[in-house]
């Protein structure tokens, strides 16, 4: 049986590991024609320095049942992204699914520094990596995008709008980074509604990256190893999780209700059915607030 987006070419820029290959993945499970980017190749590493490369993500797209293309792109440089899109249109004469995912700062920010003291090169190379990079690619992408009414463009950040309006996110560049991809969202909701698409901005929850369980010194097959010493990781979930969240949007034909809204793969879930992969529904955002911010316990109970 055909799956829900056969027939559909999505771009996920920044798919090399994490939220971004989750997301990629679940779009090939669902039948999509995906291009993924990154700076992380078979032959060159980016400055992250790690083994996840761009061929890989597509490699994975294309077992779970989709077409999995890997273009490397940095996403810095718009002669780049305008050879990116325009080969899209050449293969494919169309897009229909954006995912500006590109991120890259995990090494440069530090936490509970403030600005005076926060090392100021890192702090604008994460303004760059994270807003800039988002801008270029919806700047060239976006006209390719419109050409067929019912569009998507999901902005990918941490945090909802709610949360990240009320909590001081890390530091001063990672909370304006964060935060300006929420605006992003908000912004082109209002430029691409009008014009038969749609814009939103999705968040994951405490999120299991290839990162994540390196720094707890688990793999996700052993993830629940790390509760010992982080309690409240329970509520953790897997980059597949958002992905079936930007796949259930993506197959959505009223999609458009969403317009310019910041969204949670734990708040989507109980709305389109879909789970983690263990069948459970983590909702990471509602945990914090009730649970780990107010200084409870760990307990998942009604939370997963």
């Amino acid at each position: 049986m055909p799956g829900p987006l056969e027939g559909k070419v999505a771009l996920v820029a920044g798919a090399t590991r994490g939220a971004g290959r989750g997301i990629a993945v679940e779009l090939g499970a669902a039948g999509a024609t995906v291009y993924v980017t990154g700076r992380s190749t078979r032959a060159q590493r980016s400055e992250y320095d790690r083994p996840e490369t761009v061929e890989d993500t597509a490699d994975l797209v294309t077992a779970a049942g989709g077409r999995g293309i890997a273009v490397p792109t940095d996403h810095l440089e718009p002669s780049a992204v305008r050879a990116l899109v325009d080969r899209i249109d050449d293969e494919q004469g169309r897009l229909d699914i954006l995912v500006n995912d590109i991120w890259g700062g995990e090494h440069l920010f530090a936490w509970d520094t403030p600005v005076w003291e926060h090392d100021l090169d890192k702090g604008l190379r994460i303004l760059r990596l994270a807003v800039e990079t988002h801008a270029i690619t919806s700047h060239h992408a976006l006209p390719l995008l419109l050409r067929r009414p019912g569009g998507l463009v999901v902005e990918m950040t941490d945090g909802t709008a709610e949360y990240n309006r009320d909590t001081y996110r890390v530091s001063f560049f990672y909370d304006l980074a964060k935060s300006s991809v929420l605006r992003m969202a908000f912004a082109l909701g209002h430029e691409l509604g009008p014009r038969g698409a749609t814009a939103l901005a999705l968040t994951p929850g405490w999120l299991r990256s290839e990162i994540m369980l390196d720094q707890f010194g688990v793999r996700e097959d052993n993830w629940r190893d790390a509760l010992e010493r982080v309690p409240h990781f329970a509520i953790s979930e897997t980059p597949r999780y958002v992905g079936r969240a930007v796949a259930a949007l993506a197959a959505d034909p009223e999609v458009a209700r969403w317009n310019g809204q910041s969204l949670s793969s734990g708040g989507l879930a109980p709305v389109y059915g879909f789970t983690d992969l263990d069948g459970s529904r983590p909702d990471a955002w509602r945990y914090l607030v009730e649970v780990q911010d107010v200084g409870k316990p760990a307990d998942v109970t009604g939370y997963r």
